[in-house]
Formats: structure tokens, sequence, C-alpha cells
């Protein structure tokens, strides 16, 4: 099963809207088959081993990280096809919360007289795929706010002045958890005030699903020249119903604009977290503001937070990190759970969770 999980992660930036999977047979103690669910569309992982095992597979054990589909989709159902090759036993990690199996699939393998063991290795495949866990069974991607701060825990100068904070290191590594999302969120502010262009840049070779641009722009503020707006990637860009502009009418191609819900004069974030979960968006990664970012905390929305610090101190003048309310009592201070902790070169980077 670990070396499922090895495979599964070979699907990382590839596979949204859809889950990583990996897939392994054995037969006789010996690997005879293993595969990978490699992009949304294309074979699943299960299919791949089987084609490798071939007639072998007959009475051989699988190892599957997700339970296997039992619908028709894009491709036919895994387990239909694990029944056909004849194997005596499958072993899969954790059920698919998705509708349409939602326990189908081991359902089917059973009728079929399949011994199926289920649980091994459980939360790991809950974690590999967190996302599509959060999208199906919450309603909302898996919200993971990146920022870089001092040591003092400021993000900019006071006016506004950010680039560089922290090292090509963590730059490099930003780069990676933006790949593996399935959307990028950031507010006009920040457009307004860096430029950003929100895309990935990974070595030559490697392949990644572009993720999607979000920009909350609720009064269509941000200039058509803006490079989130320039169509080198898909965009939506979510404004608010009374805003009057020609702007949206003129957006480069593959930039979309959407109407979203306004409460205390901002756009409603449940809504757009809602909103993305229905166009597939299984990760979401933000990189925004202080005052954003401080709402999504305010709101409960934040899933995770990654901290990169930097060495340096910018001075009691400088932006904060979060703008979020007066304590007036300890006992109300925000508590986060360290999940990992690492240099980067010159910097730290915190994997951290509220501990709610």
């Amino acid at each position: 099963m670990e070396r499922a999980f090895c495979l599964a992660e070979r699907g990382l930036y590839t596979t949204q809207p859809n889950p990583r999977v990996g897939c392994v047979i054995v037969q006789d103690g010996e690997v005879i088959g293993e595969g990978w669910h490699e992009r949304a569309g294309e074979a699943h992982a299960e299919v791949h081993a089987l084609r490798i095992a071939g007639a072998c597979a007959r009475g051989a054990t699988a190892y599957v990280t997700l339970e296997p589909c039992a619908h028709y989709g894009r491709t036919p159902p895994c387990a239909q096809a694990l029944i056909d090759s004849g194997l005596a036993r499958i072993v899969v990690a954790t059920e698919d919360p998705f509708p349409r199996v939602a326990g189908r699939g081991i359902g089917m393998l059973r009728e079929a007289g399949i011994a199926v063991q289920v649980g091994l290795l459980r939360e790991q495949a809950r974690q590999l795929n967190i996302g599509f866990f959060s999208r199906i069974e919450r309603g909302r991607p898996w919200t993971r706010v990146k920022l870089a701060m001092s040591l003092d825990g400021r993000t900019a100068l006071a006016n506004g002045r950010s680039t560089w904070i922290t090292g090509e290191e963590s730059r490099a590594d930003v780069q990676r958890w933006r790949a593996r999302s399935s959307a990028i969120l950031t507010g006009s502010g920040t457009v307004l005030a860096d430029n950003p262009r929100l895309t990935v840049r990974l070595p030559d070779g490697e392949t990644f699903a572009p993720p999607l641009r979000v920009v909350l722009d609720r009064n269509l503020c941000i200039p058509a020249w803006a490079n989130v707006l320039d169509g080198s990637a898909p965009t939506l860009r979510l404004y608010d119903p009374s805003a009057t502009s020609k702007a949206c009418g003129q957006s480069a191609v593959g930039v979309q604009c959407l109407e979203v819900t306004t409460r205390a004069e901002r756009l409603d974030l449940h809504e757009v977290l809602h909103l993305l979960a229905a166009r597939g968006c299984n990760e979401l990664l933000v990189e925004a503001g202080p005052t954003l970012c401080g709402a999504l905390f305010v709101a409960g929305l934040v899933d995770e937070l990654l901290l990169y610090i930097a060495p340096v101190f910018l001075g009691d003048a400088a932006r904060p990190l979060l703008h979020l309310p007066p304590l007036q009592e300890m006992a109300q201070r925000w508590e986060l759970q360290a999940l990992d902790q690492r240099a980067m070169a010159r910097d730290y980077r915190l994997l951290l969770r509220p501990a709610r």
C-alpha cells in the first residue's frame, strides 16, 4: 500500500478535479502490475495496473489507495474491470465519498465474490486527497493561506513594498504548492499593489494542470492591463452585482466574470468557496494581503496556513501579517497546531492548522 501511495503522488499536479490514486497488484509476494491516475479523462490507476499484469492478475491481490469507481464517467467503472480480471482480493485504503461511488464500488466487488479489506492507511489516504474529500464532504475546497513574514511578523514595508522578504528556495517551494492547487485566490488590493501573475513556474519537463486564478474584485477596479487578466491562465473575476463597468465585457479570452453576493461591504466568502467547489476546486491556495487573509480566518474558512519566515526585521511601522479583531482575554487567542517545520535555506517554513 505504501508503494501505491508513492505512485499516487506522481499525479499530485495533474489529476484535478479527480483524486490522486495509485494501485499495485501482487501475486505470490511479487508485484506484477502497478499504475496511477495521471490526469482527468484518462485511464484510472487500476486500469494501468491491470494492463501491465495481464492474465497474471487472476487470483492476485490489488492494493488501491481509494475505493474503485462504480459508474460510467469519462472512463468505464474500475470496479468492473477488477472483477473481469479475476482478482481474488482487494485492499482499499479508504472509501470514496463521491455520491456515485460511496460504497458502491466495494459492494460490486464483494457481490462478485472478491474479498475486500478496507481501512489500511486510511488517514494517509485522506491526507493525500484532502481537497477532494473537503469538496465532496463539506462543499468547499481545502483552503490553504500562504504568507511570508519577517521575524517581527511583518509582510511589507509601510509603503507596501514586499519584494522580496524570503529567499529563492522559499519562492521555488511556493511554485509547487501552486502546482498542486486547483485555484489561487487573491484580492483586488494585492493586484493593485503587486500586480502578480499567479501562474506556476516549475523546472522544464514537469507537467501540471494550470490552476484557476480567482480575483475578488468587488467594485471592478482592477485595470485591464493587470497581469491576472492577461488570459495566460484561466481566470475568474468575482464582483458585486451593483458594480457597473464595461470591463468584464472587454475581458481577455480565458477570463470569466461572475457576480457574488456582498455582505458587510465584502464579497460573501462562504459563497465564493461554494462556487469554487461547484467548479471542481479541491485545494485552494490564498495569496493575498492581511485584510482578505484575516477575513478568511475570522470566518473560520482557513484550513491550513503555509507560513514562510525570513531572518529579517522590517520594523513596527511595516504592515502586519493579518488584520484580526482585538482580543480582550488570552483565552480568545487564535491557537494553531504545527504539522511541519523545516528550513528553506536561509528561511523557515511552517505548516499550521487552526486548533479547533
